[in-house]
């Protein structure tokens, strides 16, 4: 291009940017029809004509380049208005809206109901398996209601079985050949072993599954007809003296783990799978003992993924009521990626160990999306208002009963407002931060444990455009 195309180039590049912050609607389109791509150019300072004429209050001219912008998707003369860009001061055109008080154009430009998404067009990769997500029992549901085949798996010599105290599994540290603690692995019981509990009122019994191991394993039994079984699984909660209880177990080391969210992150991927289904449907039993409907005991039913009302004329029993079966709390955890696709938000509780800082997150209300959770969330704890949201990946958490809908949000603005009552603090951490972060060298924070949803957002967010 030679120097007089580039000047008139520039000359026409400052045409309609002045013509967009004066409000000139008829030369706005004018030279959008004619010169399609000056709808993105940016002037002094990274000022493009959306943020101009967001800056003067020009309704018309923000709705009109929105509405071009989205026309011409479909034409190969121009790429979509982008309301995320940024100018030289890190501020979209709905921050430089909200900032100057025309809260009719920050209204629309937080609307996300175009096709803006290009901080997401990278983000297909294959998610990590998530710590607790493992299924390595078959959970075979259809041989819930069959009670003959429950009783005699419960007593058959080949049966597995958890046992818990407050919601707690008896687990051991195992020790290395240098006489250090090594892996901590769950405490496993034969029917004899605990037959004098599982006979105790109190004792709370649930069926887990049956092996998905190789039928050549040697914890296969033989049946009457010959064929190979599958060792089945259950799991139990007693209030029977711990100290007590752990006088039963063979192993060396046994104890109850007395703080969940760090000592069952320990486990193995597989044993972490079991528990988290094992302590959500013990804990959902914990507080269900009585009919939320009628207040009337419920008995235990469905190998432990049922109560029913003993009550005959309780509501409860006609129809399908979630109070009978075991709850499940669904979360959203988000990445908030900053409209320049190179920062994410992330903030840190009062509790976080010093230096930590995580995802934002908060529980899905009733009659609620999970994107609008995502958004709702967001500006509740940071002020942050977010476009875009994307499914990444999920995570049971049994503490007691959460499961963890991980996903990625694109920022509409920057401008950040702690909701102290929630986090005591929030950052947008560079991409570069979080890398030399993730790999210890001048680390600008503390990441989260590797087992939780929130290291894989992350993790997962730097992956896009790295070899991590």
């Amino acid at each position: 291009m030679t120097s007089l195309q580039l000047s008139a180039k520039e000359e026409m590049v400052e045409k309609f940017l002045d013509a967009a912050a004066r409000g000139d609607l008829n030369q706005v389109s004018t030279l959008l029809i004619h010169i399609p791509s000056l709808i993105n150019q940016s002037g002094y300072s990274g000022w493009t004509a959306l943020m101009l004429a967001a800056r003067n209050g020009h309704h018309h001219v923000v709705e009109k380049l929105l509405s071009l912008g989205f026309s011409l998707i479909f034409s190969s003369l121009s790429s979509s208005c982008d309301k995320f860009s940024v100018n030289n001061s890190s501020q979209t055109a709905y921050d430089i809206a909200r900032f100057w008080g025309h809260r009719h154009i920050s209204n629309r430009l937080s609307r996300t109901d175009d096709a803006c998404q290009r901080v997401l067009l990278s983000s297909d990769l294959s998610p990590t398996e998530n710590y607790f997500s493992r299924e390595t029992l078959d959970r075979l549901s259809r041989k819930r209601t069959d009670k003959v085949w429950l009783e005699a798996k419960q007593s058959h010599p080949d049966t597995v079985y958890l046992l818990f105290s407050n919601l707690s599994p008896m687990v051991t540290k195992c020790e290395e050949d240098d006489g250090e603690r090594g892996e901590t692995r769950l405490c496993r019981f034969t029917f004899d072993a605990v037959q004098d509990l599982l006979q105790k009122p109190a004792t709370v019994l649930i069926f887990l599954g049956v092996e998905r191991k190789n039928p050549s394993s040697s914890s296969w039994s033989r049946s009457d007809d010959g064929s190979l079984e599958p060792p089945a699984w259950f799991a139990f909660n007693t209030d029977a003296d711990a100290a007590e209880l752990l006088k039963r177990c063979r192993e060396k080391n046994c104890f109850f783990p007395k703080t969940p969210n760090r000592d069952l992150l320990q486990l193995s991927e597989d044993e972490a799978g079991v528990v988290a289904q094992a302590r959500s449907v013990l804990a959902w039993h914990s507080r269900y003992s009585f009919c939320p409907t009628c207040g009337s005991s419920t008995r235990l039913e469905e190998g432990g993924y049922k109560r029913s009302c003993l009550d005959s004329g309780c509501r409860s029993l006609q129809g399908v009521h979630n109070t009978c079966y075991p709850r499940v709390d669904p979360v959203v955890i988000m990445l908030v990626i900053h409209p320049d696709g190179n920062q994410c938000l992330l903030g840190r509780k009062k509790i976080f160990p010093a230096g930590m800082f995580s995802c934002l997150a908060g529980f899905v209300e009733p009659g609620e999306t999970m994107e609008e959770a995502v958004r709702r969330e967001v500006e509740e704890e940071s002020g942050v208002k977010v476009g875009p949201v994307q499914y990444v990946s999920s995570q049971p958490w049994p503490m007691p009963s959460n499961l963890m809908i991980g996903c990625l949000a694109v920022a509409v603005s920057t401008d950040i407002k702690v909701d102290e009552n929630e986090i005591e603090d929030a950052r947008w951490f560079p991409r570069q931060q979080v890398i030399d972060s993730f790999r210890g060298a001048y680390p600008a924070f503390v990441f989260p444990p590797r087992q939780t949803i929130s290291h894989q957002l992350i993790r997962h967010w730097i992956r896009m455009n790295s070899n991590l």
